[in-house]
């Protein structure tokens, strides 16, 4: 099964925010195998833009923690059809833009979930089912 990370995700496996959400993001990530998982361009470029402004971390070691995300798991780029997707979903469904593309991406490229705090728990579109790993564990999900 498929599973596309969204920033808010990287952002608190990287140490930003709350001790039990950090910790949680850490412990989700390490549960899941490095090939089911899909990084959207887009969490990476908004990940880099968290961790220089909300982190204050400089841009050399943004570079290293971003490369070391995109060597840990596979990286999607956005396409036009997907960019175009995102474009309805923000109309149809009143979805931020950003956050739209990251669930169009994952959609593309067959994902079952997108872990995320930014939708509405168990959203579901076009067969990928946004599951907020903070109000609900993967293993109430059905993942092993």
């Amino acid at each position: 099964m498929r599973i596309a990370l969204d920033t808010n995700i990287l952002a608190y496996a990287e140490g930003l925010g709350d001790a039990r959400r950090c910790a949680l993001a850490v412990s989700c990530i390490e549960t899941l195998r490095p090939q089911d998982v899909l990084l959207p361009a887009q969490t990476l470029g908004e990940l880099s833009r968290v961790l220089m402004g909300k982190a204050g971390r400089t841009a050399t070691q943004v570079r290293e923690a971003v490369l070391a995300w995109s060597d840990a798991f596979e990286v999607a780029d956005s396409t036009w059809p997907a960019f175009q997707a995102a474009l309805d979903l923000t109309v149809d469904h009143q979805v931020p833009m950003w956050d739209a593309l990251i669930l169009a991406v994952a959609a593309e490229h067959r994902c079952r979930w997108v872990l995320s705090e930014d939708f509405q728990n168990r959203f579901t579109w076009r067969g990928v089912t946004v599951v907020n790993p903070f109000v609900e564990p993967l293993q109430s999900m059905g993942w092993r």
